[in-house]
C-alpha cells in the first residue's frame, strides 16, 4: 500500500512535515472592486484587521481597505507562493516590488531576515475577483538559516505543464523534478530545494471529471524513507479514489514516496485539484515563533531583537499595505534596478 494515512483538513494552514512547515490554500471570490482596489461590498461581518472568517466567500485577512498582508517579518525560512487566479502586489523591506498572478510564482528567501506585504487588489471593476494561490513555507538548514534575502519571480510562461490521457490530466511542475517534464527555472542560490538530495518538489494536479490516472514511485535519492509525500485534496466536496481508498472532501494523503499511486476522480462533474508536497527531511530542530523559525530558543529571541533593532531594512514604500497601480501589468522590479514585466492576461493551467 501506498498510503501511510488520511487527515482531514480544516479551514486554515494544512499540516506539512519536514522540509515544509507550513501550507495554506486560498480561495476567495472578492466582488468587483472600487476606486480603491477595494472590495465593492459592504464590510459588515469582517473582522477588519484580522479578518479570516471567509464571511460571503472571501477574507480581507490584516487588509483594511485592499485585502491582504500588510508589512511584516521572516526569517529562517522561505516562502513559496503561487498564484493561480488572482494577483498579488508584493513590496519587501530590500526595494523589491511586484505584481504576479494567474500562474506566476514568487520565491522569496528570507534568511537573516526580511519584511515584506503581499496584498490582493481587487482590480476588476464590473467582475469577480477570484483569488486561488498556495503558499508553502520550506525550511531553510542551520547553515543557511542566515543566508542574504533574496526574491525572485518564476512566472508561468516558464512553468514547464503537461497534459495528459487527452488533456483529462493537467499538470504543472513548480520545483524540483519529474518524468518526463522540463525542469522549472532554479530555485535561489542558498534554497533547500537547490540542493541535488534534497528531492523537494511542488506541483499541481488536475484530473477531470471522472478522469483517472497514476502518480509515479519517486526514483533514486527521493525514495529513501526520510523523503516525505503529501497529497493535497485541496477543494470540499472532492471525491476520489486515491490507490482505491475513498477520499472525500478536503484531505491530506501522506504517501511512501517509493510507491506508485493510482489516482481516480469519482466526481462525475467537475474536476479534482492536488496538490503534492515532496522532500526530504531536513533533519534538525525546529523552534518557530509566529514568521520567525531557528533551531533553538535561542535564535527566536535574537530574531526579535535584530527586528526591534533594525526593522530587517528600511521600509521604502508609501504604505505598510501598498498596492500598485490598477493598470499596471505583471512585473517585477527588483531592488537592483532590474525590471521584468509581462501580459496581465496570463493563462492559468488550473482552472
Amino acid at each position: 500500500m501506498s498510503i501511510i494515512s488520511v487527515e482531514r483538513l480544516g479551514p486554515g494552514p494544512m499540516p506539512t512535515d519536514s522540509p515544509f512547515l507550513f501550507a495554506v490554500y486560498h480561495l476567495d471570490k472578492y466582488p468587483p472592486g472600487d476606486a480603491n482596489m477595494a472590495p465593492k461590498a459592504s464590510l459588515r461581518g469582517h473582522n477588519i484587521g484580522a479578518d479570516f472568517g471567509h464571511a460571503d466567500g472571501w477574507s480581507m485577512y490584516h487588509g483594511e481597505t485592499v485585502p491582504g498582508f500588510p508589512k511584516h517579518p521572516h526569517r529562517g525560512f522561505e516562502t513559496i507562493t503561487i498564484a493561480r487566479r488572482g494577483f498579488v502586489d508584493h513590496t519587501d523591506s530590500l526595494g523589491n516590488g511586484g505584481r504576479f498572478g494567474g500562474g506566476d510564482l514568487q520565491w522569496m528567501t528570507a534568511g537573516e531576515g526580511i519584511s515584506h506585504a503581499e496584498m490582493f487588489p481587487c482590480l476588476d471593476t464590473n467582475a469577480p475577483n477570484v483569488l486561488d494561490l498556495f503558499q508553502i513555507w520550506l525550511n531553510l538548514p542551520k547553515r543557511s538559516k542566515m543566508a542574504p534575502p533574496t526574491f525572485k519571480m518564476l512566472w508561468a510562461e516558464q512553468i514547464p505543464k503537461r497534459t495528459e490521457m487527452s488533456g483529462a490530466v493537467e499538470i504543472a511542475l513548480y520545483v524540483g523534478s519529474f518524468p518526463d517534464m522540463a525542469t522549472p527555472p532554479p530555485p535561489p542560490s542558498h534554497s533547500y530545494a537547490a540542493e541535488a538530495t534534497a528531492a523537494v518538489v511542488v506541483m499541481t494536479v488536475t484530473l477531470s471529471a471522472g478522469a483517472s490516472w497514476t502518480l509515479p514511485a519517486a526514483t533514486g535519492g527521493a525514495a529513501g524513507a526520510d523523503v516525505h509525500r503529501s497529497l493535497y485534496q485541496i477543494e470540499a466536496g472532492s471525491s476520489s479514489l486515491i490507490d482505491g481508498r475513498e477520499v472525500t472532501g478536503r484531505q491530506r494523503v501522506k504517501l511512501r514516496a517509493e510507491a506508485a499511486v493510482p489516482l481516480v476522480n469519482r466526481d462525475s462533474e467537475r474536476p479534482l485539484q492536488l496538490l503534492l508536497l515532496q522532500g526530504k527531511d531536513i533533519g534538525e530542530p525546529v523552534v518557530q515563533h509566529g514568521p520567525f523559525v531557528g533551531n533553538t530558543r535561542q535564535d527566536i529571541m535574537a530574531a526579535f531583537q535584530d527586528y526591534q533593532r533594525t526593522g530587517f531594512g528600511a521600509w521604502p514604500w508609501p504604505s505598510d499595505a501598498h498596492a500598485f497601480p490598477r493598470d499596471r501589468p505583471r512585473f517585477a522590479q527588483y531592488a537592483d534596478g532590474t525590471l521584468e514585466e509581462r501580459p496581465r492576461d496570463a493563462e492559468c493551467s488550473q482552472k
